[in-house]
């Protein structure tokens, strides 16, 4: 079958190298891609929020299977357009990606579910907001609308908490302002591959947001993952399956909605029970590079039943074993990452490793950095303390002018 991947960074990458290892697969095309993803498909540089273009491309390519990675294209509709067109598309409608695209949504949703999740208030008047938290004090502030992974502050004061509104409140995404009580607790990656009504949970991950070592810094898109993130046993895992994710995908078929994608539950494990920080719409980056090396299935044909609305096999078997991804991001990352830096690679690879290229291009023959976070190194093993230690020794040998990763990924994990 041929298929169309939508994106071109860490994520796709690693979907594209999972997607190559089915033998279903004849062809595979991936816009805009990457140089990394190059290796494995054709790569089209393209506008992939632009649902013509898209639609022009699948018919070009005879796509028997589209899957959309980032989340923008599917706030746009690019999915809607390619299932007006014919086509099978893993993805959520642009209805269903409101869930990512609006969290002022996606807590009316899960109201009306009964899912578990924190006590909040919602501001359209930014200076209403400020106030709010001002006298709220220690809160969590977070921009209604689609900001990569940045709309969202934990403020430890009153007067952090309404600078943040403000803060906020001046992004394209932040016209709804959402403040929201502060939970404690380790926080969990749960995804589910979704048909609508049916789904298959992936193993749970934990991301790691903050810039350095120690959770210290600004947040970004993701530092590094690990999985399995053992805070839930198998039972635990069910309950989350049970209360958060099948209830939300029958409030949303309750709305006319049939939700044929990732819906990515970001969760905080409270002393009182597991809580939905936020949901996305789409796979994480960069928990789908460990999550990918950890999944011991075809995925092609569990996303072609997700997309046919047909999924019948809702346990996806898993590898033993952890593995741990390490992102190498570019010199002043998050605030303003340096690009154009000539990047480096190891001439070979141990087994058990994998690069997931996402910031990089070619000038010339030379790979440089062009972007934020620029390339994962992922490794498996038999431990986590196997395999934390094998993806750092990759990581060390991937160099470029200022780049730099945190040293303690999945440092935090349970025994």
């Amino acid at each position: 079958m041929n298929i169309l991947l939508l994106g071109g960074g860490g994520r796709e990458h690693a979907l594209a190298w999972k997607l190559r290892q089915s033998p279903l697969v004849k062809s595979l095309v991936v816009a805009p891609g990457n140089p990394g993803i190059a290796a494995l498909g054709e790569c089209v540089p393209l506008d992939i929020t632009n649902a013509a273009a898209v639609v022009t491309l699948a018919k070009e390519r005879s796509a028997h299977l589209v899957v959309v990675g980032p989340e923008a294209p599917l706030v746009a509709g690019v999915a809607d357009a390619l299932r007006a067109a014919g086509f099978d598309v893993f993805g959520p409608d642009a209805a269903g990606a409101r869930i990512e695209g609006s969290k002022a949504f996606a807590k009316e949703i899960m109201q009306a579910a009964n899912v578990p999740t924190a006590r909040f208030e919602l501001f359209s008047d930014i200076e209403a907001a400020a106030a709010r938290a001002l006298a709220w004090g220690p809160v969590v502030v977070k921009a209604d609308g689609l900001a990569a992974g940045k709309g969202v502050v934990v403020a430890t004061s009153g007067q952090e908490a309404a600078e943040a509104c403000r803060a906020l409140g001046a992004l394209p995404s932040g016209q709804t302002i959402l403040l929201e009580e502060v939970l404690t607790g380790p926080e969990l990656s749960v995804m589910a591959l979704c048909d609508g009504e049916r789904f298959a949970l992936l193993a749970p991950s934990q991301d790691h947001k903050r810039v350095f070592d120690g959770d210290r810094g600004p947040n970004t898109g993701g530092m590094g993952a690990y999985a399995p993130a053992n805070f839930l046993n198998p039972e635990q895992l069910d309950e989350v399956g049970r209360t958060v994710i099948a209830p939300t995908l029958a409030e949303l078929r309750r709305r006319g909605i049939s939700f044929r994608g990732t819906l990515y539950a970001g969760l905080m494990l409270t002393p009182a029970g597991h809580r939905v920080l936020e949901f996305n719409a789409r796979l994480g980056d960069p928990e789908t590079q460990v999550l990918m090396m950890q999944l011991d299935t075809d995925l092609v044909p569990v996303l072609q039943a997700c997309a046919r609305g047909a999924l019948t096999n809702t346990t996806l078997p898993q590898r033993a074993g952890f593995s741990v991804g390490i992102v190498l991001a570019a010199e002043g990352y998050p605030e303003a990452p340096r690009t154009g830096d000539a990047i480096e690679l190891p001439t070979s690879q141990p087994a058990g490793t994998q690069l997931f290229h996402a910031g990089t291009k070619l000038s010339g023959d030379q790979l440089v950095s062009a972007g934020g976070r620029v390339i994962t190194a992922c490794a498996s093993g038999a431990t986590l303390l196997e395999a934390r230690a094998r993806a750092t020794a990759l990581a060390e040998t991937i160099t470029w002018q200022g780049r730099h990763f945190r040293k303690d990924i999945a440092a935090g994990a349970p025994p």
